[in-house]
């Protein structure tokens, strides 16, 4: 791998999702509807207080910071009537998973959609909704959608 890293002129040795690409955005239709999705401030877990009244009966959407810049319909496919959380295990350093567990616990959350990138990092984002999820000893429909580097759904 190295060797074929050398060659093409991209010396690479860290995560694989750090790795550089180019992508060929797609031409999409004039007639998506651009409004803004977003229900509620603060979105980064980080900030987000553990019991505001949003989260009372929510949908909540939990997705990696790359997540709405690498899928073009992030608003109207995830979003739209979500309560949206962002954050970046990698970039981040936190687990989030207690804070997580406590927003779950402390309120009425109806189902959790995770969105996450492709790339190893992005796991840390998933595993942590899961433990949240466990922990807080509630049954509540989930979901975990990969979005591709180049934008598309994968799972």
């Amino acid at each position: 791998m190295e060797k074929r890293m050398q060659e093409s002129g991209t010396m690479h040795l860290g995560c694989p999702g750090s790795m550089m690409h180019t992508l060929n955005p797609v031409v999409s239709s004039p007639s998506i509807d651009v409004s803004s999705q977003l229900t509620s401030w603060p979105v980064q877990i980080k900030l987000a207080p553990i019991n505001a009244p949003f989260f009372q009966h929510a949908k909540l959407l939990i997705a990696a910071d790359c997540t709405a810049y690498a899928y073009a319909n992030f608003h109207q496919e995830f979003m739209r009537n979500k309560v949206t959380l962002i954050g970046c295990p990698k970039l981040d350093g936190v687990d989030y998973s207690e804070k997580l567990c406590d927003i779950i616990r402390m309120n009425s959350i109806e189902s959790v959609t995770i969105v996450r990138m492709e790339v190893p990092c992005c796991g840390g984002l998933e595993n942590a909704v899961k433990k949240a999820l466990q922990e807080s000893k509630k049954f509540i429909p989930w979901q975990v959608v990969t979005i591709s580097m180049d934008g598309k759904i994968l799972d």
